[in-house]
């Protein structure tokens, strides 16, 4: 007789709107200009969700100069340098643009304050796409990057100096949370954004798993190693009280080993993984174990994006 698991589910997991949206525009942009389509970069960070999209045709590329200039070229959900679509104009590339909506929105803070004669403080991990992106939008010089609180203290901004800070949609609320007190109380009139950067669906799934952390042995965190979003959910797990935290691509990835002594299993996924690698997981468990699957909504869910306006009203296209 196998064993007995309990595994809490956490509600909401996985694709947040502005994934589905990115998704959406390769899929749409192959039905209307057929394949290859080139996309910049991974269009989101997981390997199963650019494979399926190579399946169909698309062809992902590191820049602009590796693409086929008589083809589309997608910009990823993370968004992209100015120097990015400029270089695609001046090839005469038509190029789509995928950013999500809401690092759009922090690419227009940024811009907001650099006009208005503030110096730009950013808060976010260093190398990681949408930071290359964000510190894009502005010239050299006019952002500078901090990722932590011993960042803030080691700052030698001239006194007379108007600043302004915005953040990386995918960081821990509660990490950013102490580098924003810490610019703050160093920068006492620093500007902040008008609304939260973070996005809705990174503060959800960090809410839901922080409910269940203290409930589990082990917490499993279904998403890409170079996903910014899912290690922050892992990070959370532990902070919040779980044994025992993981971050696994898929199935594939999960020694049933770790399960040993593991009574109440903890499962979320991050922003960029599809519900089939949960399912795909689940599955593996059922071998092993007799599952107790209880779901924990904390918050629901309803936000969609628009997608642009050349890719609308396609037959056959996805929903």
């Amino acid at each position: 007789m196998k064993p007995k698991l309990k595994v809490l589910l956490a509600n909401p997991r996985g694709f947040c709107a502005g994934v589905v949206r990115a998704i959406d525009i390769v899929e749409r942009a192959l039905l209307k200009y057929g394949a290859p389509v080139f996309v910049r970069h991974e269009i989101v960070h997981n390997r199963f969700v650019v494979r399926s999209l190579e399946d169909k045709g698309a062809v992902f590329v590191k820049e602009v100069s590796d693409a086929d200039p008589d083809r589309p070229i997608i910009f990823s959900a993370h968004g992209v340098a100015k120097s990015v679509p400029a270089e695609a104009e001046a090839k005469n590339i038509h190029y789509i643009d995928a950013t999500c909506p809401l690092v759009s929105k922090v690419h227009r803070e940024a811009e907001r304050d650099f006009d208005a004669g503030r110096h730009i403080i950013l808060i976010g991990h260093a190398g990681h796409p949408e930071v290359i992106g964000t510190m894009g939008q502005l010239p050299e010089g006019a952002v500078t990057l901090v990722e932590k609180v011993q960042d803030v203290d080691e700052l030698s901004l001239a006194q007379d100096l108007q600043l302004s800070f915005v953040t990386q949609t995918t960081l821990s609320v509660d990490d950013t949370a102490d580098v924003i007190n810490a610019l703050k109380a160093k920068f006492p009139v620093i500007k902040a954004p008008n609304s939260q950067d973070i996005c809705y669906a990174t503060t959800n799934r960090q809410e839901a798993v922080k409910h269940l952390g203290p409930m589990c042995d082990l917490f499993l965190v279904v998403g890409a190693p170079n996903s910014s979003n899912s290690n922050r959910l892992v990070d959370v797990a532990r902070t919040a009280g779980a044994a025992k935290s993981l971050l696994v691509q898929d199935a594939s990835e999960l020694d049933l080993e770790l399960l040993s002594g593991v009574s109440r299993l903890g499962i979320s996924a991050g922003a960029s993984a599809p519900e089939v690698l949960v399912e795909g997981l689940l599955d593996k468990l059922g071998e092993a174990f007799t599952l107790d699957i209880e779901p924990v909504t904390i918050r629901e869910e309803n936000v969609r994006f628009n997608i642009p306006r050349e890719l609308r009203d396609l037959d056959g296209a996805p929903a």
